[in-house]
């Protein structure tokens, strides 16, 4: 399993972000997709879930400001972060359960600030 998340960077508060996960070595539309982040000194946490069947989630402070997607051709899975925030700030991960365990992309920096 093979998950490669795109280039992060600095944006502005209020800015937007597009996010990308390239996924390989499984079969990408069997199983749920998710995006994680982790900010300095605190857990990693769940920001959104892309289920196999359509379902989404999202975690309540990002409602209404991240999108997330995935096509099921491309073996991709998207996160559109729009109305950035300062608390934002984290390394992300894209991440994906299958039968023979959880795996994790290298992670990508966010950064929202001025």
């Amino acid at each position: 399993v093979q998950l490669v998340e795109s280039e992060g960077g600095l944006v502005q508060p209020g800015g937007s972000l597009r996010l990308s996960c390239a996924a390989s070595g499984f079969t990408f539309s069997r199983y749920d997709m998710m995006w994680y982040r982790q900010a300095p000194g605190k857990e990693r946490e769940l920001v959104a879930r892309a289920g196999a069947g359509g379902s989404t989630y999202y975690k309540n402070s990002v409602k209404g400001r991240f999108t997330i997607s995935r096509d099921n051709v491309k073996n991709t899975m998207y996160l559109e972060m729009s109305s950035l925030k300062p608390e934002d700030t984290a390394v992300y991960y894209c991440s994906t359960v299958t039968i023979s365990g959880q795996y994790w992309g290298q992670g990508t920096q966010i950064t929202v600030s001025s």
